[in-house]
């Protein structure tokens, strides 16, 4: 069963269990102050503004007690997704590195974006083939990715980042950034393969009868 943790604010909650029900998995929303479910095998921390996004997007969420369970499930090899808000909250709470800040445009963005993909040989790639590109969308305020050049070496360095901005036919230019990531990165891995972080929206890409399913890959990588 995904535990999809459901924060004061969270609103892709619902969107991300039927997403998870549509792909065959058993999923269940769990309010941040309760325990996460024993027969839990994932984790996934959805979308929204939760707190307000007050002093940041996550800061507060990141600090939430269901979070040290989060941590715990991690040691035992559990994967987690961060989605939007819930990488924002990943990365507060020291799960990827890095941070989410206000767009370069300082203004909320909503649309569809292209990603192409970086690292096909991970559990939330797998679905995919290295280079690949794939449309999702984006809604934030406070999506652009930031980390100094240590971090962002050993990113590169160590095959972490998952996906990469970039136009219709796969080229990472500045033009094809919505929001001024840092090397036009829009997804990476934590320390371990488990545990991953992305701003746009794999769930609302899901459903067939939304029109576009490129998102069902990422959501897979729950699968054993």
């Amino acid at each position: 069963m995904i535990a999809v943790v459901q924060f004061g604010g969270s609103n892709c909650d619902r969107d991300a269990v039927r997403a998870l029900e549509d792909l065959g998995f058993e999923a269940e929303r769990v309010w941040h102050e309760d325990p996460l479910p024993d027969e839990a095998t994932g984790i996934m921390l959805p979308g929204g503004f939760s707190y307000g996004d007050y002093l940041r997007g996550g800061a507060m969420a990141a600090r939430s007690p269901v979070m040290n369970a989060v941590r715990d499930a991690i040691e035992e090899g559990l994967p987690v997704l961060g989605v939007c808000n819930g990488a924002q909250v990943g990365c507060e709470a020291g799960l990827t590195p890095g941070a989410f800040t206000t767009n370069a445009s300082a203004r909320f963005q909503c649309e569809h974006v292209y990603l192409r993909v970086e690292n096909a040989d991970t559990r939330w790639t797998r679905a995919y083939d290295e280079g690949e590109v794939i449309e999702l969308p984006i809604a934030h305020g406070e999506g652009r990715f930031e980390i100094d050049d240590d971090g962002y070496e050993a990113l590169e360095s160590e095959d972490r980042i998952l996906f990469r901005y970039c136009d219709e036919d796969g080229n990472v230019t500045d033009d094809a950034n919505p929001n001024g990531s840092r090397g036009n990165v829009a997804g990476i891995l934590g320390d371990t393969e488990s545990v991953a972080v992305l701003m746009p929206h794999p769930e609302r890409a899901s459903l067939p009868e939304l029109g576009n399913t490129d998102g069902r890959g990422v959501l897979s990588g729950f699968e054993d």
